[in-house]
């Protein structure tokens, strides 16, 4: 397998003159450019002494100063800590000291709330924004920053040439890459990827998903999570397209004047975000009385849809070939909506531990309710006396799976069986035809009264359909279903009946929609909303 820097190499020299990376209503960068920030942060670290295998940590909103920064830190052989911007002080200064990094890329405003003390194999803390120093452990160091023109052009008189850019390396088993989770069950756990586990991710995605000549693509999904990273900027990178950044989760005013700019060549998000405009904008058009008998009439029903499917696509700047979700489940409402619309949609599934895809189907032969077959280069199996019928615990293993949990023996030996099969946590069945159909997660799994297996997600997909629930979780009291619930706010708007009121009719209606045996008991009102991981689940065990 080739190794990813081999393709980039590759792209650099192909696109040199070209737009490579722009911040959205900011600063633009050929290859040429990136390229030669390459060469100025490698300068910068071989003067500081950062060693091949040395751990550097990036933390930051997405930017093309942190693209530019994790390719520089990869190329360079160390090893990248990319750390969610959105971690408190304290996580950040935790992480960075637990993965022993040298160096630490970070915004300004962050640094002045740190305490170098607390990370004592820090030797230099560099600003994601513009790479000046915000801190050196050696005075001397200083100088190197001072007089990077002066090394730069020494190393490099000519500046960097297109003959003259070496990225590639063979040693693709090499740790790469130490991801720290921030899941929905508890602390993060450093998880070691080497560049086969990231390099067989974007050759899946090249060979799957051709970028096309001149793609545009956005950034949005946090690169400090193995999804944004893999799959809204390694991969489309690699294939060529020029990316465009959005920083800071945006408003949703900016979100729909970003596509209409950018107009990205796929879209790549995750089922929250489409449910939202399914949700808000067309169901309650088409629960609509006058709508529900057009919609019965077939003639008029496909042009109805044909619309929507032509107003959703326009909004997301109308040159998407595709829309791929990950990292939940889609709701079946919303599915059957945009399945009648022939919206080009599919559903893959994926974890950190696997860099991050385990499933995918293209969505011309993606089957509604699953989440696709397992990718190649791997295999999967179910824990069950029937994989076909029986629910059981998604097991993996292949070029994608990790090496491990950094210095956590115990959680790395808990994670794998016995014969080597990485345990996803997931449950679930795969059919004869490979689709894989996942019921809910290990340790969310309730069982009733009568033995009946409950899954929580299954109820709080139904019950996230219902108005006036913006997104709900179900959780287990005194053998009871208990329904949190994050009201709606635009539905709410000019309701005459108290919220209390009108969730208490919505449950009514999801539990006439339900088995005896998960009936939802009662609904307790979530203020203010849930907190949520970056792939925007919501983080479980703060209400268990």
């Amino acid at each position: 397998m080739e190794h990813f820097l081999t393709i980039l190499e590759t792209r650099l020299r192909r696109n040199w003159e070209k737009p490579a990376l722009s911040d959205y209503r900011g600063a633009t960068f050929t290859s040429a450019q990136v390229a030669e920030q390459f060469a100025r942060l490698h300068l910068v670290f071989k003067e500081l002494g950062i060693e091949k295998g040395d751990k550097i940590a990036l933390s930051g909103p997405n930017s093309a100063h942190w693209a530019m920064a994790f390719l520089s830190v990869a190329a360079y052989h160390a090893v990248v800590v990319p750390i969610l911007a959105d971690f408190t002080n304290e996580g950040l200064q935790d992480l960075t000291h637990h993965s022993e990094s040298r160096v630490l890329f970070t915004e300004a405003r962050k640094w002045a709330d740190l305490d170098p003390k607390k990370m004592p194999n820090l030797i230099a803390a560099i600003n994601i924004e513009d790479y000046s120093p915000l801190y050196v452990a050696n005075e001397e160091h200083k100088k190197i920053f001072e007089q990077l023109d002066e090394l730069y052009k020494k190393a490099y008189p000519k500046g960097v040439q297109q003959n003259n850019l070496k990225l590639a390396y063979d040693k693709i088993d090499e740790l790469m890459v130490i991801n720290y989770t921030s899941g929905t069950t508890g602390s993060p756990k450093g998880i070691m990827l080497t560049g086969r586990n990231i390099s067989s991710n974007i050759h899946f995605g090249m060979e799957n998903i051709p970028v096309p000549a001149d793609a545009t693509m956005m950034s949005m999904l946090p690169m400090a999570h193995m999804y944004g990273l893999a799959f809204e900027f390694l991969y489309p990178f690699c294939g060529g397209a020029h990316l465009t950044f959005l920083g800071k989760t945006p408003s949703p005013t900016v979100l729909m004047a970003a596509f209409q700019e950018v107009k990205p060549y796929i879209l790549i998000t995750v089922p929250l975000v489409m449910e939202k405009v399914i949700k808000g904008k067309v169901m309650p058009v088409l629960r609509k009385p006058l709508m529900r008998v057009l919609t019965a009439i077939p003639g008029l029903k496909s042009l109805i849809y044909k619309k929507i499917r032509t107003q959703i696509m326009s909004a997301f700047g109308g040159n998407a070939c595709m829309i791929v979700m990950g990292g939940a489940a889609l709701s079946k409402e919303v599915e059957k909506i945009m399945r009648a619309a022939k919206m080009p949609y599919t559903v893959g599934y994926g974890m950190t531990e696997c860099a991050p895809l385990v499933a995918y189907q293209h969505w011309t032969t993606f089957k509604p309710g699953s989440c696709g077959r397992i990718v190649t280069l791997n295999e999967i199996r179910v824990d069950s006396s029937d994989p076909q019928k029986v629910v059981g615990e998604l097991q993996v293993r292949g070029a994608n799976v990790m090496m491990g949990y950094y210095k956590n023996e115990e959680a790395t030996a808990a994670a794998f069986t016995e014969d080597g099969w990485l345990r996803t946590g997931d449950l679930g069945v795969i059919d004869a035809q490979g689709n894989i159909f996942i019921r809910g997660r290990s340790k969310c799994m309730i069982l009733s009264a009568n033995g009946q297996n409950i899954y929580p997600e299954e109820i709080e997909a139904k019950l996230n359909t219902m108005p006036y629930v913006g997104e709900s979780l179900i959780v287990e009291r005194n053998k009871k279903l208990v329904a949190l619930v994050a009201p709606h706010e635009e539905q709410l708007k000019g309701a005459t009946e108290p919220v209390e009121v009108l969730l208490e009719q919505t449950r009514q209606l999801a539990n006439a929609e339900l088995p005896k045996y998960s009936q939802i008991a009662q609904i307790e009102i979530v203020e203010g909303g849930f907190v949520h991981t970056p792939k925007h689940s919501i983080k479980r065990h703060l209400y268990a």
